[in-house]
């Protein structure tokens, strides 16, 4: 009787350190994922909403529809506007355009600056680029 209550005490005990063994290996799996979770990046956050964009197109077919001309009639006048716009900017022109603002040409000098990838410095030459300077109207709109 003494033998078979220490067989048994010994497969208790053998059952009792098996469970010990498996909740320290859960808790240790537990305690790995919260501090996974704990220390992942939060996701970025949205950017909002894409806004929707408006065609030249668009806006010709709004004033075609508002002052009741033609489509065609409406385009070609787009066109060429955008074509004066444009030849008065590459001879170095500000261009006014009332409620909106001014476009005008700025000459950037020639600069160093440095490769991203290899830190190296680089030259940048000069160039010339298009500004918008919103006009205080529509400033003060939005």
């Amino acid at each position: 009787m003494v033998v078979k209550k220490t067989a048994a005490v010994a497969k208790a005990g053998k059952a009792v350190k098996s469970a010990k063994a498996a909740v320290k290996a859960e808790s240790a799996t537990v305690a790995k994922t919260a501090v996974k979770a704990a220390t992942a990046k939060s996701p970025a956050p949205r950017a909002a909403a894409p806004q929707a964009t408006v065609t030249l197109k668009q806006i010709g077919v709004q004033l075609a529809e508002s002052h009741e001309l033609p489509k065609r009639q409406v385009d070609a006048l787009l066109d060429d506007m955008i074509a004066a716009v444009t030849k008065h900017i590459k001879k170095g022109s500000k261009v006014r355009l009332s409620g909106l603002g001014i476009l005008q040409v700025k000459k950037r000098a020639a600069r160093t600056g440095r490769n991203p990838a290899t830190g190296e410095a680089i030259k940048i030459k000069a160039s010339k680029k298009v500004a918008f300077r919103v006009a205080r109207d529509l400033k003060a709109v939005l």
